[in-house]
Order: C-alpha cells, then structure tokens, then sequence
C-alpha cells in the first residue's frame, strides 16, 4: 500500500499534508494544513478521520500553532501556545481516543523541555517534531503487526464483512482491520471482502472499497440493512471492524452500526473480529457506557449527496458511534497479540507489556 493519509513535510516550520477523504473515490487531491485552526476543520469535517489517524495528525497540530507566532516568542509564550493548541484540537471530535492519546503525549513532551536547563524555542519545536514524528512511525508499525497477528483468521474461499472504513485511509500506515485483510492477500489468501455502505457518510462505499481495489482485493458494496440477509446465506464468514476506544472490560465503540451487526454475528454464529492498536484502549474507563459518544450534524442524514432526504422540521438523530458489547466480541486484535473472548481480567494481562501505549 502507498497510501499515505497524514504526511509530514520539512522540519519544524513545514506542512502536514492530508488525503482529503471527504472527495474520494471520485476526486483525489492532498490538502496542505499550515495552520492548528485548518488542521481542527479537517478533523472535525472528516477530511482526515480515522482514530489512529487523527491522532496522527494532531499530534503535528503544536508545531503548526508554534509557526504562527510573531517575532521572537520566549520560551513560556511558546510553551503556552504548545499547551493551548493541545487543548484546542482536543475538542475537534469525543469518542476516538488516540486524538487524546497522541496530545497528551505532546504535552508530556513539552513539559519535559521546559524541565531542562535554559530550554529554548527551537529545542520546544524539535523536540515536539521528534515526538510527533516517533507517534507516527509507531503507527505504522503497529498497523503491520496488526495485520500479520490477525491474518491467521482470514481463509481462502471465505467472505469476511467489514464496517466503515480501518485501512490506509485511517491510519498512518496499512490500516488495521483492513492490514488483515492485506497481510493475507499477501500470504495467498484469496476471499470476497463485503464492504456495508456505512450510512450516513458512507465510508465503506467511498473509502473501504476505493483502498479494496487499489489493491486488488475482490470488494462488493452492501448497504448496511443487507449484511443480515448474506449472512444467513451463509455468505459471511467473518466480520472484521476497527475501533475508536475501547474500554477496561472489552466494550469497543466503533461506527455506528456495528453493534448491530455484533447482534447478527452473534445470532449467525460468526466470529466478529475488532482489529486495534493499543493506542486506543482506554483502561480509564470501565465499561463501553462510559464511553463519550459523538453526536454529528443533522444535514449528514436529512441530506445525501447534496440532495435532500427527509421532510423539513424532521427530526434527526445522529449518532457518530454506537458499542459492542465484550460478549459479542470473539476476539480483539492488536499489534501485541490477539486478546480472545475479552474481558477486563484479560485486557490487563494482555496489555501490560505494551506500557506507555496504553491509556491508563
């Protein structure tokens, strides 16, 4: 894959360059964020999206902040604006906690500058490059180790279903449920990849089968009121999805309509795979009720491709996520291991040796 959704060009005073997905699969073009209020209206538009992604690309949103500063900032001014722009894109979107994994790292870094002897300005801003640059790197590793760990469920001849979009396009690397799905292509493996539209910003139509067959992997597009009826055919085999956060217990919060298809599984009695890297487990938490669930703008559901959809004065609900309950889980994927038949007792041990990439 040479997909490259967040790109970091330069030094400490260069750009971050986005795929911008809101124009996919019919326009390819790259934005270019030279500021932390551009780089905020991307995430929060879905220009980039993604959890490891976004955490990604916040995590270069204080080097932005720091080249708008005017004339020659002291050190506590640059420290402060570091600081305020962390807080900033941290209310850019609430459910995807790599975003505030990845800014806390930061802040972590920048405090620890400020620490040293007669810190300077321009040890603030290679410091914070080094840090951002060492998130991204790690993600991209992650993302291999994902796919190889997960491979071993992938079977030639099986149909596997997938939700929203966890590829290239949401990450730093290969993606993490779709780097599965490449890793066994790359072993041989060949299957039939369904891939649900994703109502309402139809992800998996646009995203998930534009990367699908870039790569020349079979793809069919279902919409999500389908995966059901395939299922009792006896068409899938396996669901596999990403994660947004995932709680102390096993909970996983994902795009909505996956916990709907977590029910389907369950009752078709097929494996349903989330596929995570440790950045996105939140141990803070306890159970996926805790989880903070992103309510989007009504227009995404009364409007469709510009045309509108429902009656005026309709109301909407929108939710961004829904969860799926540990117990209909068969198996969670990361890059350190595969974590079966999760629980809080077995998310701790599993995760233990991952250390500082955890949230905890």
């Amino acid at each position: 894959m040479n997909i490259e959704a967040v790109k970091w060009i330069g030094g400490p005073n260069g750009v971050l360059e986005l795929i911008d997905q809101r124009r996919l699969p019919t326009g390819f073009t790259k934005l270019k964020i030279r500021s932390v209020e551009q780089l905020y209206d991307a995430i929060r538009t879905l220009a980039v999206r993604g959890a490891p992604a976004i955490g990604v690309a916040a995590a270069y949103g204080p080097l932005l902040a720091l080249q708008w500063l005017r004339g020659r900032p002291s050190f506590p001014e640059a420290l402060d604006e570091v600081l305020r722009s962390c807080d900033y894109l941290a209310t850019s979107r609430p459910t995807a906690v790599n975003l505030f994994w990845a800014l806390d790292r930061i802040r972590a870094k920048a405090r620890q500058v400020s620490a040293a002897p007669r810190p300077t300005v321009r040890q603030l801003r290679e410091e914070i490059l080094a840090e951002a640059h060492a998130i991204y790197r790690q993600d991209i590793e992650m993302c291999r180790r994902i796919g190889r760990n997960g491979a071993q469920f992938i079977r030639t001849g099986s149909g596997i279903l997938t939700h929203c979009n966890a590829g290239a396009l949401a990450t730093a690397g290969q993606g993490t449920a779709l780097s599965v799905l490449y890793e066994a292509y790359r072993q041989g493996k060949r299957f039939e990849v369904y891939a649900d539209e994703t109502r309402p910003l139809l992800q998996g139509a646009r995203l998930t089968a534009w990367e699908l067959q870039q790569a020349g992997i079979a793809v069919t597009v279902l919409c999500d009121n389908m995966a059901g009826f395939l299922m009792k055919q006896g068409r899938i085999h396996a669901v596999i999805t990403g994660a947004d956060r995932i709680a102390a217990n096993g909970d996983a919060a994902n795009k909505i309509g996956t916990y709907s298809l977590s029910i389907l599984a369950r009752h078709h009695r097929i494996p349903f795979y989330i596929a995570a890297p440790s950045s996105t487990f939140d141990l803070t938490l306890r159970s996926g009720r805790e989880i903070p669930i992103e309510q989007r703008d009504s227009q995404e559901v009364a409007r469709c491709a510009g045309v509108q959809t429902t009656p005026d004065g309709v109301a909407v609900y929108n939710p961004a996520f829904d969860v799926v309950d540990r117990k209909d889980i068969t198996a969670i994927i990361t890059e350190r291991g595969v974590i079966e038949r999760p629980s809080a007792t077995r998310l701790r041990a599993a995760l233990r040796k991952v250390g500082k990439g955890v949230n905890s």
